[in-house]
């Protein structure tokens, strides 16, 4: 079994009152490795992708994570708190962000992007698929620093034992005696989605794009693979608290939501290859 490193500070620079977290600044590193890989795409022979429309674009997934992240947190995972407090949707600095909630506001942007622009949507969404898998692994790993969202027990040999001080309700929830100091061996969730959907994805969608496949293709992989690997995750990833499981104590909040993902994969797929509209966005 591994332990948790005690060193590892979910703040990286404390000046006064002012404090600079791990999480956002993974965010920040999300969006320039996605801007500096989509600045190499567009510099390639044949793209139709200039510097400055990659500028724009990441400046509207910026703003499409960032406000559907927080809509989505709110709605999707503390919809009952949002009733009794509506102002709680703007407390941001309370934390919270959703991928599915990001999702929904990165796919507004993109269709503002693209009327903007001239481009279709699908041109956007084929374009950024790759890029986004950036900022979903980074955003993981800052998952990981601030010892958050682990997953259920397990012996597995890298099962993970976390510093009860630090790993909030996980230890209570395990059923730990008050005076423990670690957890139980917990499986290292955030590890693994960002293995899965920064890593994995990443490489899928980074190759797969650079084939020239038709428009959607891109998209619908992104959407199928995506909503695969949460849904797997979420198989030994331990339900938000308040929300508990769904259905037949296994079903989550995560695989709700991650279902429909891959249905709209599967059919965009379907579409793109019955109708073999070529790629614009790639060489």
């Amino acid at each position: 079994m591994i332990t948790y490193p005690e060193f590892i500070d979910p703040v990286l620079l404390a000046i006064g009152p002012l404090k600079i977290h791990w999480y956002g600044v993974t965010y920040l590193i999300g969006f320039l490795g996605g801007w500096w890989l989509g600045r190499v795409r567009a510099a390639k022979p044949g793209c139709h992708w200039s510097p400055q429309q990659v500028d724009d674009i990441v400046f509207y997934i910026v703003l499409g994570v960032v406000l559907g992240g927080r809509v989505g947190s709110v709605l999707f995972y503390g919809f009952s708190g949002f009733l009794a407090d509506p102002l709680s949707l703007f407390r941001v600095w309370d934390g919270g962000m959703s991928f599915h909630g990001g999702l929904i506001g990165v796919l507004v942007a993109m269709w503002l992007f693209a009327r903007r622009h001239g481009r279709t949507f699908f041109d956007a969404t084929d374009f950024i698929a790759p890029l986004v898998t950036i900022g979903l692994g980074t955003g993981r790993l800052g998952n990981f620093i601030n010892a958050e969202l682990w997953g259920g027990p397990t012996n597995l040999p890298w099962g993970m034992r976390v510093p009860c001080a630090d790993a909030g309700m996980l230890c209570s929830r395990l059923g730990m005696p008050v005076d423990a100091i670690y957890s139980l061996p917990v499986h290292p969730s955030q590890l693994y989605e960002f293995l899965l959907e920064g890593v994995l994805l990443f490489l899928i969608l980074w190759f797969f794009s650079a084939k020239g496949p038709p428009r959607m293709a891109v998209s619908g992989l992104f959407l199928l693979c995506y909503g695969v690997f949460r849904f797997l995750v979420e198989l030994v990833r331990m339900p938000d608290a308040h929300i508990g499981y769904l259905a037949f104590d296994w079903v989550t909040m995560g695989q709700l939501l991650s279902a429909p993902m891959i249905l709209f994969g599967i059919l965009l797929l379907f579409l793109a290859y019955r109708s073999k509209a070529p790629l614009e966005t790639t060489s």
